[in-house]
């Protein structure tokens, strides 16, 4: 197999977890390319070391210029969903580290702490790699990394992980939503239950995060009586956990992810948004 071709899989589980969107992971990674096809492969010592180092340094400055363009985004912004891979590479991106709740805590770090936090809790490289990969100080990048880690910590809600728990509540949730069994709901729901919605303004969604149980059942009720034409609604491994996928047509016109503590759902991503369902 082609040397590039041996690191994809990584290079692309990289650049997502920094940049959050499948689209310019993808571009990242494309650029990575063409400069690998510009250099001497023999005199790289080590390509998986040199095609990090690029990919990293470009998804830091890709990551700049998007968090410009989201300061002015319309609504709640969600990272782009991701499919679950058939392979070994693809499943990298597919851990706890890129569910949509982590990468929505990753936004609040700096492009270069998000970098380094993903290199390091994600991929396990140690101060030293990175600080080459990042061109800075080991010590500084030990300082980035522990800055990171605090806010993540500080931010981070410890969600279920069990799937077969979490797949159970996933359809029993969709289950009521379309049969509109608001009590069933409401069950279902925690007092202080979140839902953030992502249509980026190209789809009908709430321009802020609704909180409340009866505020959130009646706006997933409502969601489901404007179901798009010809739907169809499945249960599929996204962003490393069950989400259900509504299509239409055969194109997904949404995506709904559920996040429990304790078997009750306390937070509900919902990303409508066209231009980020592509990946599905």
């Amino acid at each position: 197999m082609d040397v590039f071709e041996e690191q994809r899989g990584l290079l692309k589980a990289v650049a997502y977890r920094v940049l959050g969107t499948v689209t310019d992971a993808e571009d990242v990674v494309q650029e990575a390319w063409l400069r690998w096809n510009g250099v001497d492969e023999a005199a790289v010592e080590d390509p998986e070391a040199y095609l990090v180092t690029v990919t990293t340094r470009l998804a830091i400055d890709r990551l700049r210029s998007a968090q410009a363009k989201r300061e002015s985004y319309v609504g709640p912004w969600l990272p782009e969903p991701v499919p679950a891979g058939g392979d070994a590479s693809d499943r990298l991106a597919l851990t706890d580290t890129v569910s949509s709740a982590m990468l929505l805590v990753l936004e609040a770090l700096s492009p270069l702490e998000r970098a380094v936090f993903v290199l390091r809790e994600a991929f396990g490289y140690s101060h030293a790699e990175i600080a080459r990969i990042v061109d800075r100080s080991e010590a500084s990048v030990r300082q980035t990394a522990m800055r990171a880690r605090e806010h993540v910590e500080s931010k981070r809600r410890r969600y279920d992980t069990d799937e077969a728990t979490r797949r159970r509540a996933t359809e029993s949730f969709m289950a009521a939503c379309a049969g509109g069994e608001l009590a069933a709901l409401l069950g279902a729901l925690a007092p202080d239950v979140v839902l953030v919605c992502d249509g980026g303004g190209l789809a009908p969604a709430p321009r802020r995060a609704l909180t409340g149980m009866e505020l959130v059942a009646n706006a997933l009720i409502s969601f489901t009586r404007r179901m798009p034409e010809d739907p169809s609604v499945t249960f599929e491994e996204v962003s490393g956990g069950p989400a259900v996928v509504v299509r239409s047509g055969g194109t997904a016109a949404a995506v709904v992810m559920l996040y429990l503590v304790d078997g009750v759902i306390e937070e509900i991503h919902l990303v409508s948004n066209p231009e980020k369902l592509g990946a599905l």
